[in-house]
């Protein structure tokens, strides 16, 4: 781990702004797509270097990504002139440019393709699941979203703000087979929640319905999933919702990881995220998986922020 305290490495989140400071980790709801604070909570670094990666230009607060990129660029270099970002050509740069959009999963790569050769990253995070051989960094450069997308390198699905509709077209609920609401009435945060998947401390982003995170209000809130209330359908019914959620969930990433793992030759796996320990449990007793947050030296749940910064160290572009 870093013992740089000059030099800190940023993630910036279409949601959240991760800060790895070399020794400890913060993590503050910065959302794009409304008036982003993001200068704002960059200000206390003021007069450190700042290697960065971004993933928030795709936030539809901004007409393109190249938009959001400068946004990006522009809104750090105010509280921390002296700043890098790396790009998907695995290269450190001083400016905006279309190489910036969403590196910061190759960041975290490059960062551990030497560690673990024969693993593939699954970083299942707060909005999306990463799913990287670290076998192909060459390969993997210039690699966008649609890119990983459309090789199953990227599964949007998240352990917080998932809508339950995103996976879930039918549920059985208290017997009865039951098509679920598209609406935005609960999300992926609810389901972990009821399950014990999460704790309220990691249940970090806004709720659906503005009401509070707690175990009664996510139940009340998967229960609207199926245009009930939980006096309806009652605690077992709302479970029955989250559980078929998170089977879906968990499903879809356990068949991407194994069919990358197999074409790639890859015989382990690397979880990390805030999600990291959902994934030990499902692969426990069948492949080798690695929970990151079991390492000290390594801030899993925001690995690309802890990842440029040490990348930043070891390519001494400072």
């Amino acid at each position: 781990m870093s013992e740089i305290k000059d030099i800190i490495g940023i993630d910036v989140g279409g949601a959240n702004l991760k800060i790895c400071t070399g020794n400890a980790v913060e993590i503050h709801y910065c959302p794009m797509w409304k008036d982003s604070p993001l200068t704002e909570l960059l200000r206390p670094y003021a007069g450190r270097k700042a290697a960065v990666v971004m993933s928030g230009e795709l936030a539809d607060g901004f007409s393109n990504k190249d938009e959001g990129i400068a946004f990006i660029v522009n809104a750090v270099k105010e509280a921390i002139p002296d700043s890098k970002f790396y790009g998907m050509d695995g290269k450190f740069h001083d400016s905006p440019t279309h190489l910036l959009a969403a590196a910061n999963w190759l960041a975290s790569v490059d960062f551990l393709r030497d560690r673990y050769p024969n693993a593939v990253l699954v970083d299942f995070g707060s909005t999306t699941c990463d799913i990287i051989p670290l076998n192909r960094f060459e390969s993997l450069k210039g690699m966008t979203d649609l890119d990983r997308l459309r090789k199953g390198y990227l599964v949007y699905t998240g352990t917080l703000r998932s809508t339950i509709p995103s996976l879930l077209r039918k549920v059985r609920v208290n017997g009865y087979d039951t098509f679920v609401s598209s609406e935005y009435f609960a999300q992926s945060a609810d389901a972990h929640l009821v399950l014990g998947n999460i704790s309220v401390d990691d249940y970090s982003v806004p709720t659906a319905d503005g009401a509070e995170n707690t175990y009664a209000a996510s139940l009340q809130r998967l229960s609207r999933v199926v245009c009930s209330d939980l006096s309806e359908i009652g605690e077992s019914g709302a479970k029955e919702i989250a559980a078929a959620f998170v089977k879906e969930q968990t499903d879809l990433i356990r068949a991407e990881t194994l069919r990358i793992m197999k074409e790639t030759g890859s015989t382990e796996i690397i979880a990390a995220g805030i999600g990291s320990h959902i994934l030990t449990k499902l692969f426990a007793g069948e492949i080798s998986c690695i929970d990151l947050n079991a390492d000290k030296q390594i801030f899993a749940d925001a690995l690309p922020a802890h990842a440029v910064l040490e990348v930043a160290q070891r390519t001494g572009i400072f």
